[in-house]
């Protein structure tokens, strides 16, 4: 079964929507066991990290969700789901997040663009080797191609071979990582139409 984790924020119906769509049975679940059984994960996000972190552990699904992740199964993080990822936040000083990624989530300092970035962007393949290798959730992707943001914050791993694809917006900011049994994305692909589609179906087909 193939699990959206609902820790009470995020596009929940959005993302569920999106799968439905691709004729995927997909389960919305702040349940521990329906979690720690889950053949795929999915974590959709739009939030506060401090809040996120505070909700999984509220709902005893904090430790469950880092242990499955560990385990191997196919984990796909959208937004604040890729950030959850990572140690730390400058949004939530003192707020560890799953530390399954080393490194921190960055705020955006920016003066001639506005903050949050929101709207469509480019994303650059910047890991060839990386894509071809797993034969990716870009596969079948143009090199290039838009996808729709909404954050404030992004993601510095430590370990630069983890990158799959970068975006630009004032900075350069990873928009796309992978590490053996995780996929993560910047964008909100459930709200990037065909493209956006594209790469469920190859999170999918990657399951």
């Amino acid at each position: 079964m193939i699990v959206i984790v609902d820790y009470g924020m995020g596009n929940l119906k959005s993302v569920e929507n999106a799968c439905c769509l691709l004729g995927q049975k997909v389960k919305i679940t702040d349940n521990r066991k329906v979690i720690a059984s889950a053949s795929a994960i999915i974590f959709p996000g739009v939030g506060h990290f401090a809040k996120a972190v505070k909700e999984l552990q509220n709902r005893q699904i904090f430790k469950t969700l880092k242990e499955k992740i560990k385990t191997g199964v196919p984990f796909l993080g959208i937004c604040l789901g890729m950030q959850i990822l990572f140690e730390e936040s400058e949004e939530a000083s003192g707020i560890k997040g799953l530390g399954i990624i080393k490194g921190k989530v960055k705020k955006f300092k920016l003066k001639n663009l506005c903050v949050p970035h929101m709207g469509w962007n480019q994303v650059k393949i910047k890991n060839q080797k990386l894509k071809i290798k797993n034969k990716g959730i870009l596969k079948d992707i143009r090199d290039g191609s838009y996808f729709y943001f909404v954050h404030s914050y992004y993601c510095a791993p430590e370990n630069k071979n983890v990158i799959l694809a970068t975006t630009n917006y004032g900075v350069e900011f990873v928009s796309v990582l992978h590490k053996d049994n995780i996929w993560a994305v910047q964008f909100h692909a459930e709200k990037s139409q065909k493209v956006g589609l594209k790469l469920l179906y190859n999170f999918f087909k990657l399951c």
